[in-house]
């Protein structure tokens, strides 16, 4: 936010992207054409953050950037590999230059004979000595560049698995997490907590005020659910206007804490039409849990959260269900049938 308004460049979500990214520190590419205008002007204006975003965060360029990558490391694995050869070649002839000298010098009879053979010697073993150094230089030379390619891909990685809106974890980065969480849970018998939320009445409040305006309430769950995340957390952008949250090691009854904050944290936020200043009043959601139990598999755990928060539509919205509610409701409805 500093940097936003030091270069007074507005606040929209792509440019925050890119100071988000630049402070985070981990697209090192990003960072050095950033800090080359800084250095050269002192600030860097709108069409020049435009320029950067484009080059090295746009989500169109991804798979250039990841052909481009690759393509570096493969000349510097190829260029690697063409020094090692030429040193194996003199490596070779060296040990040539020492059989040869070593049959010649049982065949010297003479000083001035024995002078040459060292002095061929000393040559070779130079010549070799240099090409050791220049593959000693392309070795280091080629670590430095293969580590900033690393930074270049880990970058590339984070934003494969970034929802561009919200700056949350997108589904794939969701559906890879939640089998890495059951996996855990088989294994360590290290439970789990699923939030999945729902913006309601979102289609109704998108047709009336428009796309643009839908984004921004998208823009502003994702945040109250960064602000009630935190350690290992995983919070993404499920799918549309639903949410999902993935907490480690959490009860349910925890889980239901950290939902209703966010609920409540959405609920307090006024919103307002950002192009007339328009008061658009309030937004809320609903929220499901479910805690992973032995033998759950990663469809049974996302089911009961969906249940549950279909209970939390159905039952009123602005709420938050469990699991439990689910049983509780299950209990109501066979009582009654009984009666």
């Amino acid at each position: 936010m500093g940097q936003l308004r030091r270069n007074e460049i507005p606040a929209y979500p792509r440019n925050y992207e890119l100071w988000y990214t630049y402070c985070a520190g981990f697209n090192h590419a990003l960072n050095k054409a950033v800090n080359d205008i800084l250095r050269a002007r002192g600030r860097i204006s709108l069409e020049e953050v435009n320029g950067v975003y484009g080059q090295f965060l746009a989500p169109s360029r991804l798979g250039d950037r990841i052909e481009e990558v690759g393509g570096k490391i493969s000349d510097e694995i190829n260029e690697v590999v063409g020094a090692v050869e030429k040193t194996i070649i003199a490596t070779s002839r060296y040990c040539e230059s020492l059989n040869g000298a070593t049959n010649s010098l049982a065949q010297a009879t003479e000083r001035a004979q024995v002078v040459s053979i060292a002095k061929e010697l000393i040559e070779a073993t130079r010549q070799t000595e240099a090409t050791n150094r220049v593959l000693e230089a392309q070795l280091a030379d080629s670590r430095s560049q293969i580590a900033d390619l690393q930074q270049s891909l880990d970058a590339i990685r984070y934003e494969s698995l970034t929802d561009e809106l919200t700056t949350l974890a997108n589904r794939k980065h969701f559906d890879q997490s939640i089998e890495r969480a059951v996996v855990n849970a088989e294994e360590a018998n290290d439970s789990f907590s699923l939030l999945i939320t729902d913006i309601d009445h979102f289609k109704n409040f998108n047709d009336t005020f428009g796309h643009q305006t839908g984004d921004q309430v998208l823009r502003l769950v994702g945040l109250a659910v960064k602000q009630n995340v935190k350690g290992q957390d995983i919070a993404c952008r499920y799918g549309g206007e639903e949410f999902a949250i993935i907490l480690p090691r959490t009860t349910l009854d925890h889980a239901r804490t950290v939902a209703d904050h966010i609920r409540v944290a959405v609920m307090s936020k006024e919103l307002v039409k950002r192009s007339t200043g328009e008061n658009l009043g309030y937004i809320t959601i609903s929220v499901g849990v479910s805690t992973w139990q032995a033998g759950d598999t990663v469809q049974s755990v996302i089911e009961r959260a969906d249940s549950a928060l279909y209970l939390a539509k159905r039952t009123g919205r602005n709420r938050v269900c469990t699991e439990r509610d689910l049983e509780i409701a299950e209990r109501r409805k066979d009582t009654g049938r009984v009666a």
